[in-house]
């Protein structure tokens, strides 16, 4: 994180501060039918207050450097003090010497299910499974911090995701499929043990790679940058062969489809016929936006 900071500082020298995050909590209760209840628009409010105010990390950063996140609750049925609900989170970061921001995150996770009292204190403890509710929107904090920092630094999330596993472990007798090992094909408990897996060591490289020596890059060389992008995609290619299916090959992509088809259709000319190969390979569900490349 060290270094992120002193690169973004070099760019915007301006005063810095604990907030970590710039989050937007948006709840969705129309399929409940009852979306006038105040609970929700405390809830709602609540969240928000958690996930910016809360102090995730020890390091500081400045205004520019917090990232940008959204996160996005369908609430599906709502009884007493029982919500079934589905979540979207997404985060995105800044790329050098542009007003781009690139998404890095872009996730659905449909076990978010919880208990929740209006008015009731939200308060984060890694070591403590309070209710699903916390742990949840905890886990993906630190899942985006980890991820930003990835991009930043090799392998530079491992705080972060070692932060989002005591939660995993906390949540895991107690908190549903989704902190499970079976389950959801795409649960916590997966994301997490994978990200911090040797076993997907290439993926993380594809992070730091894709962004720091790719879209970073571009500002000031296109070529270099491109030809690292498509370095990024043959890393995740090659990891994707000892682990195919893995969800974070689908979290990568689903983020990142529309970016790589804009990209690679852009000049300079270069010769990407393996290179679609490769997505069509690793990434068959974005097959439409892939053909759509050089058109």
């Amino acid at each position: 994180m060290n270094l992120k900071l002193n690169f973004l500082l070099l760019l915007f020298p301006i005063a810095i501060s604990a907030q970590v995050l710039e989050a937007e909590v948006v709840l969705d209760a129309q399929q409940t039918g009852r979306n006038q209840l105040t609970i929700f628009r405390t809830l709602e409010k609540d969240l928000n207050e958690f996930i910016n105010n809360t102090s995730w990390t020890d390091n500081s950063y400045d205004t520019h450097e917090r990232i940008k996140c959204s996160f996005n609750i369908i609430i599906q049925a709502y009884d007493s003090d029982n919500f079934q609900a589905t979540l979207q989170v997404q985060s995105s970061r800044p790329v050098f010497a542009s007003s781009m921001n690139s998404i890095l995150l872009n996730i659905s996770d449909g076990d978010f299910n919880f208990n929740y009292k209006e008015f009731e204190p939200l308060n984060y403890n890694p070591n403590v499974f309070t209710n699903n509710l916390v742990s949840t929107i905890s886990f993906y904090v630190y899942t985006i911090l980890g991820y930003d920092a990835d991009t930043f630094l090799e392998q530079g999330g491992d705080e972060f995701y070692e932060e989002a596993r005591k939660i995993v472990n906390a949540a895991s007798q107690r908190g549903g499929n989704g902190w499970k090992e079976s389950g959801a094909s795409q649960s916590r408990f997966g994301i997490n043990r994978d990200l911090l897996s040797r076993n997907f060591s290439n993926y993380r490289k594809a992070l730091y790679v894709y962004h720091r020596e790719g879209l970073d890059l571009m500002q000031n060389d296109v070529e270099k940058g491109k030809e690292n992008i498509v370095t990024a995609i043959n890393l995740i290619s090659e990891n994707s062969k000892t682990r195919p299916n893995a969800p974070l090959f689908r979290i990568f992509f689903d983020a990142k489809s529309d970016e790589i088809m804009q990209i690679l259709s852009g000049g300079p000319e270069m010769d990407i016929s393996s290179t679609l190969s490769t997505l069509n390979q690793v990434a068959p569900v974005h097959n439409r936006k892939w053909r759509m490349i050089g058109k």
